[in-house]
């Protein structure tokens, strides 16, 4: 089992292959929550050059009210990320986190209709860009 959906798309300016995820996790009912430069602090903390690369900590609030509802405890499974990577051929990965895969080993059945909902928006967001 996959744990992440994932897309490559073809070179353009990272801030505005970045834009495009943020207005589509918008569209699908998400805001932004995090972000976290990846580029930043490696070379930060640790001197080391990264291509761009972010992470970028999405919350649909709707989704989540109800998750929290069945189990508050799985909080520390939220937000969904969503990250961009500038790859070596200049293409930019984006890749969301799948959900399903990372819910399953809770075994919460009242969960996994509600993961399968917001995997299917996820996959909705890296198509739109």
């Amino acid at each position: 089992m996959t744990y992440h959906i994932s897309k490559k798309i073809a070179k353009q300016d990272f801030s505005s292959a970045k834009e495009k995820v943020t207005e589509a996790l918008k569209s699908e009912g998400f805001g932004v929550l995090t972000e976290i430069d990846i580029q930043a602090t490696m070379k930060k903390k640790l001197d080391k050059d990264y291509k761009p690369f972010v992470i970028l900590g999405a919350c649909n609030p709707v989704f989540a009210d109800k998750v929290l509802s069945i189990d508050p405890n799985m909080s520390a499974m939220l937000p969904c990320n969503v990250s961009l990577r500038e790859l070596e051929s200049g293409e930019i990965e984006v890749s969301a986190i799948d959900p399903i895969a990372a819910m399953a080993s809770v075994g919460h059945g009242d969960i996994e209709p509600l993961a399968k909902e917001v995997r299917n928006k996820l996959e909705r967001v890296v198509e739109k860009v």
